[in-house]
């Protein structure tokens, strides 16, 4: 037992599965996550997030497969072998305990004898010291998750596990505890692995994101260039929204491929495009694109989709959205940003072309 707690280094998921009956919740899986990052696990309901967090934390074991830290194999081993803690949405806080005493409660249980010295370290370090008196019940609720944090970094683990940690608190909390434990991981360098289904979570924190879709990794990197460069239709989809047209590779120019979709001839940098030949998705973000009230002419051919027409105009604050709809395209989103700069007065019902730079398009796997 000894033996798992001083594991240290990478954590290693090596063709890792995960059966019950009736269906596979984690489809042999294989993932690094560096010793000292912050990583997250991103995706919606049942695609199996959840699942590889107990795999790790030992509250589930793996149908096949072995989880490392470092050269030592966990597989097999107890949660309370492991050096792993978790935080969980719940909290699952003390009632009856001081925050003081919730703290220091996993390091009295091991015989620690400085535990409540190890309590007000901790404390200080997520900027608790001051309510170190209080009950649960008497603090907010990103105060009771920065406890529940405490309580999971005294034990000085190898990997903490935050599994959905900001789900119940309201928009402005979650953004400030975003930034809170961006900083409590920096500076205690430990290895953070967050599961979440909320894309803003994840790329705002982390600094390998890997999208999980019916228990596979879809695509994994930096955040930047997951949103930036899609691989698969249901990446694209799931973080952010993109304008997708399924098309094939007609021809190819220099260091371009042009696709044909919906009856436009559209041009794609070959080093964008998850495809150099056959069927391919044909994608850009809304915020890349601009729109018209005429057509943009010969210098954006290849680079340009309409006409089409405007069913509605939102505007959101910073940016104005348009929904257009394009004969054969589907419905198209364009997002600008309201900087008062030649603004178009379209209205619903008219007319209007939308336009990206070349270098903002990117093709998936259709």
């Amino acid at each position: 037992m000894a033996e798992f707690r001083q594991a240290k280094g990478d954590l290693i998921l090596e063709n890792v599965t995960k059966s019950f009956t009736g269906f596979t919740a984690v489809d042999d899986l294989s993932l690094t996550v560096p010793r000292g990052s912050f990583f997250a696990l991103l995706g919606p309901s049942g695609c199996g997030k959840t699942t590889t967090l107990r795999m790790v934390a030992g509250l589930e074991q793996p149908t096949e497969g072995r989880i490392r830290i470092g050269d030592t194999d966990l597989t097999g081993s107890r949660p309370y072998e492991r050096p792993v803690n978790t935080v969980f949405q719940s909290y699952a806080l003390f009632p009856h305990l001081t925050v003081r005493d919730n703290v220091a409660f996993g390091p009295k249980r091991r015989g620690v004898k400085d535990a409540l010295a190890q309590a007000d370290k901790t404390l200080e370090l997520v900027q608790l010291t001051h309510l170190a008196g209080r009950k649960p019940t008497q603090l907010s609720g990103g105060q009771q998750q920065r406890v529940a944090v405490a309580r999971a970094l005294v034990n000085h683990p190898e990997v903490l596990l935050l599994d959905e940690p900001l789900g119940a608190l309201d928009l402005k909390l979650r953004r400030e505890m975003q930034v809170e434990l961006k900083r409590i991981q920096t500076e205690v360098g430990l290895t953070f692995v967050h599961v979440t289904h909320d894309q803003e979570e994840a790329m705002t924190m982390a600094d390998t994101v890997a999208v999980m879709n019916l228990g596979r990794i879809e695509q994994m990197g930096a955040p930047e260039v997951l949103y930036d460069l899609p691989r698969t239709k249901f990446v694209a989809n799931f973080l952010g929204q993109s304008n997708l047209l399924s098309g094939h590779v007609d021809d190819t120019d220099g260091d371009s491929i042009v696709v044909s979709a919906a009856h436009h001839k559209l041009r794609l940098s070959k080093s964008r495009a998850a495809a150099g030949s056959g069927d391919i998705a044909f994608g850009v973000r809304p915020e890349k694109t601009r729109i018209h009230d005429a057509d943009p002419g010969p210098e954006a051919a290849g680079n340009s989709i309409g006409p089409g027409t405007l069913v509605d105009v939102s505007f959101t604050g910073v940016a104005t959205q348009y929904l257009v709809d394009v004969p054969e395209a589907g419905r198209w989103a364009v997002y600008e940003q309201n900087l008062d700069l030649d603004r178009i007065e379209s209205r619903p019902g008219d007319t209007v072309w939308i336009s990206w730079d070349p270098g903002h398009a990117f093709g998936v796997r259709p």
